[in-house]
């Protein structure tokens, strides 16, 4: 009897403890539960170096398969493809999703630049060091942009490009780029309105936990936004000369890369095919995958 009583009071604690703890920093109480789901569901994580720098990534699908590679956009990570790469996976393709230098659980060296062009180096790295040879590559906001560079200066190494809601084409953004590291929750909410359509309401203590997490990464988003708004490598000029299939796969309600961007790149790339998604934001490939993931699937199969 005393040991089940002894048992039930350390079990009380360390409920209270891990109450407290989400309380305090629900960030990562929400990591560690989608990093238990993800290793649950197969999804291998490992870490390569390129360049000097160790990079994190996360594959899935058999390893047998043809490689999809997906490369995340501005202050993402690998697990923002969450919902979209079990599509391909499912259908037999090996899904390789860097962490980009300075994100997700990669390295973040303070004399890196963080532009789009060094990181499309490092993608460039990233296959060489798994020796993948050729691959389906696709990118999303900025990681459309870098994967832009990768398809330009690579071309013979690309079996088709995937640009989902993407950045390249020269466009002068009509929002406050500064959301991008909110500082306050009334930015916060701001930065969800431009991302999405309807945003859900955040409880505080999530807001304030996010927050956090913002304000210590927020350097390395400022220095690659730095450089992207110096229009340095936009790809208006290097679109018209892709030759492998391309693929674009917007949000009707995008506000970050708006409809104009897609239809502009469209034009530019002639062999292109554009696929609009009604109601989807720029978080299309996250919340909008019900749709999505089968035109992939039907892309990267033909």
């Amino acid at each position: 009897m005393k040991l089940a009583k002894w048992l039930l009071m350390i079990a009380g604690a360390l409920a209270v403890i891990a109450g407290v703890g989400f309380l305090v920093r629900p960030v990562s109480f929400f990591n560690g539960f989608m990093y238990l789901r993800e290793g649950l569901g197969g999804v291998e994580n490992r870490s390569v170096t390129v360049a000097g720098h160790r990079m994190h990534y996360e594959a899935e699908g058999p390893a047998s398969g043809p490689v999809v590679v997906l490369v995340h956009g501005l202050g993402g990570r690998a697990e923002d493809w969450a919902n979209l790469a079990p599509y391909l996976a499912k259908a037999g393709f090996r899904v390789y999703l860097p962490d980009l230098l300075g994100y997700g659980r990669s390295e973040r060296p303070v004399d890196f630049s963080y532009s789009v062009r060094d990181e499309a180096a490092q993608v460039v790295g990233f296959m060489d060091a798994l020796g993948l040879k050729q691959v389906d590559l696709g990118g999303w906001s900025m990681g459309g942009w870098i994967v832009e560079i990768v398809a330009g200066m690579h071309p013979e190494r690309i079996r088709r490009l995937m640009l989902f809601d993407a950045a390249g084409v020269y466009n002068k953004p009509l929002w406050d780029t500064r959301l991008f590291t909110p500082a306050s929750l009334g930015e916060l909410d701001q930065l969800d309105a431009l991302l999405m359509p309807h945003p859900p309401a955040v409880p505080g203590f999530i807001a304030r936990d996010i927050l956090r997490v913002s304000r210590q990464r927020a350097w390395v988003v400022q220095r690659a936004l730095g450089t992207m708004l110096t229009a340095q490598d936009v790809t208006d000029s290097l679109l018209p000369t892709l030759k492998m299939p391309v693929l674009l796969l917007w949000g009707s309600e995008d506000q970050i890369t708006p409809m104009e961007v897609a239809e502009r790149m469209h034009k530019l790339i002639p062999q292109s095919e554009l696929d609009v998604f009604a109601g989807c934001g720029h978080l299309a490939p996250e919340q909008c995958t019900t749709e999505m993931g089968p035109k992939v699937v039907e892309f990267v199969k033909r």
